[in-house]
């Protein structure tokens, strides 16, 4: 096993994984429609497959794209009732250039770009699944977009940065400790210089929010959340410490917890099955 860096976090990925998200993205391609929409003055890359009508958008996190972070929801989701879109945010992937650059506003751009492009592909009324940093953007899209989301999932998130958070980031901010498998696969991406470079970055941009009143991202938000949300939690996810989650489900009305005892930062891809048809409920409901 090797530790390995999807979505701007760290967790042990067996090579089954790896397996099962290449399997994933192959499956997949067959029935998949891809592009580059102009939004905000950038070129952003999605894919989109199924065809149903409740139409759902999942949003990577930090430096990861839709190979990275996404394979077995594209290939697996029901696609007779949901019309999936996979996106890489500007500045990460496909959706290159720009360079990826982290303002103290990258979160509420990265959710205004998340719903201009849903617009601009012609859905007026979507769900958010936001993973890690795609989480908070998610968050972000849901509370200032009322009208537009249906439903919203998010899982390995946080609405502020806390001291004990800066020092879990502090940890790997620096890639040359880290070992050549780890980095591979962002390497695989973005090149070697080019991904240290925006780890830094983000380590930089994400560290900025631990000086705001309560390390806020986003907590002044929450309580302007009404789609119905389901918050999901791995309980030995190495890298959200579990007053996270529960402060989402303090501040999110009529929100949901659910905890799953082995699941670790990638439980949507370790235990994709489980956390798939957890989705569909939700979603169906």
């Amino acid at each position: 096993m090797a530790l390995f860096s999807l979505g701007g976090r760290f967790f042990k990925c067996t090579t089954d994984i790896k397996r099962v998200m290449k399997e994933s993205f192959q499956s997949y391609c067959s029935s998949l429609a891809s592009g580059r929409q102009h939004v905000n003055g950038v070129d952003l890359y999605y894919e989109q497959t199924g065809r149903g009508k409740h139409a759902v958008l999942l949003i990577p996190g930090a430096l990861g794209c839709i190979w990275t972070d996404f394979g077995p929801q594209l290939k697996s989701l029901n696609k007779e009732r949901y019309t999936v879109v996979g996106w890489d945010p500007r500045g990460y992937g496909q959706s290159r250039p720009p360079d990826r650059d982290f303002p103290p506003d990258f979160f509420e751009r990265d959710a205004k770009d998340a719903v201009d492009l849903m617009k601009a592909l012609g859905f007026d009324k979507f769900s958010l699944l936001g993973w890690s940093d795609g989480g908070i953007t998610a968050l972000i899209a849901a509370a200032k977009n009322p009208d537009l989301i249906s439903k919203m999932v998010v899982w390995g998130s946080n609405a502020f940065v806390s001291q004990q958070d800066l020092k879990l980031y502090n940890a790997v901010r620096d890639v040359s400790k880290w070992s050549a498998r780890m980095r591979q696969p962002m390497e695989e991406v973005y090149g070697a210089q080019v991904f240290a470079k925006t780890w830094e970055a983000w380590g930089d941009g994400i560290a900025q929010f631990a000086k705001r009143p309560e390390g806020s991202i986003c907590l002044e938000l929450l309580p302007l959340i009404s789609c119905p949300t389901l918050i999901i939690h791995g309980e030995k996810d190495p890298m959200v410490p579990s007053f996270h989650p529960q402060c989402l489900l303090k501040h999110i009305k009529g929100s949901q917890l659910h905890l799953m005892p082995e699941g670790k930062h990638n439980l949507h891809l370790r235990y994709a099955d489980e956390f798939n048809r957890l989705v569909e409920d939700f979603l169906g409901d």
